[in-house]
């Protein structure tokens, strides 16, 4: 949420302070509605376009902490600033356990306090609308488990797999390592009649020439050196069900024309076996290299190609899609948060945006170790900038043709938005660096009024943690005016 979006109710019985706090808010640009009796706040509180509320303490008829706990009761979403002219720690305790967000203190010396609070607490407001929404995007795409994206290729690639599903037909998945081929194959058997069947995943590149075929089809006592007994293979497993084999581009000539076998007779041998053994089972098979590439390169069979090319699945690299980035990385960060036990609810605009610019040539993969690594480096609610690896810290990077690479795969009003948002936070980091994190003296230097400059500094979360850690310096007269 843009703060000059944002909509404030102010609640205080002596209307010299309700339109003094109105003239402030209004001035910084914020859809302002001032009331002067307690009972109506409340009325007005349940407006659904309220994103902070400002109430006064003591009012006749319904004190301001009574309408703290009405409106947290009625919406808990709205931040909520108390105003009060008698506080006390004990006041300040208890309008904090009873859910507001800060409170402020009656006559007010410096009218900045004012609007920076209000933008504090907007923007908390809007980042919890924004974890919202991916939330609710995310239970919306819970159909197909862990295979997520809003993006038009995978709308694309969610209607092909249901498509495909309901029949038996085999299916090549190709897509970039990390891009979630498996996650695809899963969703296309557990939504086909063999649902209740075996869903059986085999790694082609891991396993040894020798030590493929035995997993696949199965070995006879004696068969080998170390065959002791009579073992069936993975094609056997999964009769009835699905068989996905993952990088079948690395399989050796050999086992090649083995699958075929299994393709066009529906049957398999095991290794030293003289008999034959039929089994049903639907194969879905997928790569990371081009195999109608690697067939005109005679690395791969063209007659299993074909068969296994009765239907196409690509899925498109993550740099390809950035509009899915926010809603896996959201995805990842509610995966880890509950697996590690650590309240770590959402991510910063800052953040996001560096997500969104990074290239992503591990793909999903990638993400989610990212997000892993950033609920675990983290000792907030909330992953920020400093949390990420220092490549993506960095990106959009220090400028030049860097720079415009990171955010060549972007559509161009997005690119410029980020590229502009990433000039303006070095530029505000460089000032502050420059003067020793004293805002007034930076602000002088960028030829900026200091209540803007903090402003800026807030906007761009520049030199703040942003649940209130270490902040830019004041200067003495900065202290003595706050």
């Amino acid at each position: 949420m843009n703060k000059r979006a944002a909509k404030v109710l102010v609640v205080d019985d002596d209307k010299i302070v309700l339109r003094a706090v109105t003239e402030i808010l209004q001035r910084e640009g914020y859809h302002v509605v001032a009331i002067d009796d307690a009972v109506e706040g409340l009325a007005a509180a349940r407006d659904p376009s309220i994103d902070v509320a400002i109430l006064d303490i003591r009012m006749p008829h319904l004190s301001g902490m009574d309408l703290l706990k009405a409106i947290k009761q009625a919406r808990p979403e709205v931040e909520v600033i108390m105003m009060t002219a008698f506080a006390t720690v004990e006041t300040a305790v208890e309008a904090v356990k009873a859910g507001a967000y800060d409170y402020l203190t009656k006559p007010f010396t410096n009218i900045d306090e004012v609007s920076l609070t209000v933008a504090k607490a907007a923007e908390r407001k809007a980042l919890k609308d924004r974890t919202r929404v991916l939330e609710e995007q995310l239970t919306a795409k819970g159909q197909f488990e862990d295979l997520i994206g809003q993006s038009n290729q995978m709308r694309a690639v969610f209607k092909l797999v249901e498509t495909v599903s309901y029949s038996s037909a085999t299916v090549l998945i190709q897509g970039e390592s990390g891009t979630g081929k498996e996650l695809v194959a899963r969703a296309i058997h557990y939504r086909s009649p063999r649902k209740d069947k075996p869903f059986v995943a085999v790694n082609c590149s891991a396993l040894t020439d020798t030590l493929l075929e035995s997993e696949l089809f199965g070995h006879v006592k004696g068969s080998f050196t170390g065959a002791t007994a009579n073992k069936k293979g993975l094609f056997e497993a999964a009769d009835g069900g699905t068989i996905f084999l993952d990088e079948i581009g690395d399989v050796p000539p050999a086992t090649q024309v083995r699958l075929l076998r299994v393709l066009q007779e529906g049957e398999v041998k095991r290794v030293g076996a003289n008999e034959t053994t039929k089994v049903d089972v639907r194969v879905i098979a997928a790569s990371n290299v081009d195999l109608a590439r690697a067939k005109e390169q005679g690395k791969f069979r063209e007659d299993l190609f074909y068969r296994l090319n009765v239907i196409t699945v690509t899925l498109p690299p993550l740099r390809d899609r950035p509009e899915d980035v926010p809603l896996l990385a959201q995805h990842f960060l509610r995966m880890y948060q509950a697996k590690m036990g650590k309240k770590v609810t959402s991510i910063t605009p800052g953040a996001m945006e560096a997500l969104v610019c990074h290239r992503w040539m591990g793909n999903v993969r990638e993400l989610e170790n990212v997000i892993e690594r950033a609920v675990v480096l983290t000792s907030r609610e909330l992953v920020d900038v400093e949390d990420l690896p220092q490549g993506l810290r960095d990106a959009p990077g220090g400028g030049g043709d860097i720079e415009v690479l990171s955010l060549a795969h972007l559509p161009y009003a997005e690119a410029k938005r980020l590229a502009m948002r990433a000039f303006e936070r070095r530029y505000l980091s460089a000032l502050l660096e420059r003067s020793g994190n004293n805002v007034s003296s930076a602000a002088r230097a960028a030829g900026v009024d200091r209540s803007n400059f903090r402003r800026l500094l807030k906007q761009y979360e520049v030199g703040r943690n942003p649940l209130g850690g270490p902040a830019p310096q004041q200067s003495k007269a900065e202290t003595m005016t706050a």
